[in-house]
């Protein structure tokens, strides 16, 4: 496995890229989480680290895809070129997310999408091919595959109707929900807003003038309290009613 330079005083950094730390990550991968250590330290050996500086560019959209990604640390925007030549972005990918799957199943085998850097970025590439070579030996990384891939257009497909039909404040909650961790809880949960705002509010159609009246009608209302990148759901239930009466 190829690794480019750390930065020298970055213990943190330097940590994440130790082998038991990168298995850990590749395992953490749902449809990856079958493997064993062996099968992970095999696919990490024909894997590769690469460091991306702010607002470059991993890969490009139609362009082939040899490689899919993990996101060690840092972010990264995935947008897609409209007929005009104009970018949407579709969401920001942070640590442990992946990049670049639906090319698994494009029939040209291209990225459908672009991926572009929103701050120094580390990602671990891992080949397409291996990655093919294990769902078809596993049936289980095949499956928790497929079900990703129908979860993944289940939320386009939601997204596709809020910004068609859905208000500025609608589209807001909607998102805010859905990064709430999984299960019930009676304390307040955390949503972390680690991203620029000004993609967040492209992400979600709106200015960031736009994003940043609405968190301040959020935080007044009582529903969330927000400090510097955390946002708190303080009232899960007054979040869901602003969203059904907000006009």
């Amino acid at each position: 496995m190829t690794t480019p330079m750390c930065p020298a005083d970055s213990s943190t950094t330097d940590l994440l890229f130790k082998p038991k730390q990168l298995r850990e990550l590749v395992q953490g991968v749902p449809w990856l989480g079958a493997i064993d250590d062996s099968e992970a330290a095999a696919l990490l050996e024909s894997s590769e680290l690469k460091t991306l500086k702010n607002r470059e560019w991993l890969f490009r959209q139609d362009a082939p895809a040899h490689w899919l990604y993990i996101v060690i640390n840092g972010a990264v925007r995935l947008t897609r070129s409209a007929g005009d030549g104009r970018l949407a972005t579709i969401r920001c990918v942070e640590r442990g997310g992946t990049l670049g799957e639906l090319s698994m199943v494009s029939r040209g085998g291209i990225y459908l999408y672009s991926a572009e850097a929103l701050r120094r970025t580390h990602v671990l590439a891992i080949p397409a091919a291996h990655c093919r070579e294990i769902m078809d030996r596993q049936p289980e990384c095949r499956a928790e595959f497929m079900s990703r891939l129908a979860l993944e257009l289940t939320e386009r497909l939601e997204d596709l109707a809020l910004l068609t039909q859905a208000d500025a404040m609608s589209r807001l909650v909607s998102y805010i929900l859905r990064q709430l961790p999984a299960g019930r809880s009676k304390s307040p949960r955390v949503v972390r807003l680690s991203i620029p705002k000004r993609w967040l509010a492209s992400q979600l159609a709106m200015t960031p003038e736009t994003l940043s009246r609405l968190l301040a009608k959020l935080r007044d209302s009582g529903a969330v309290n927000i400090d510097r990148q955390r946002l708190v759901v303080l009232d899960e239930q007054k979040l869901r009613d602003i969203m059904l009466t907000d006009d």
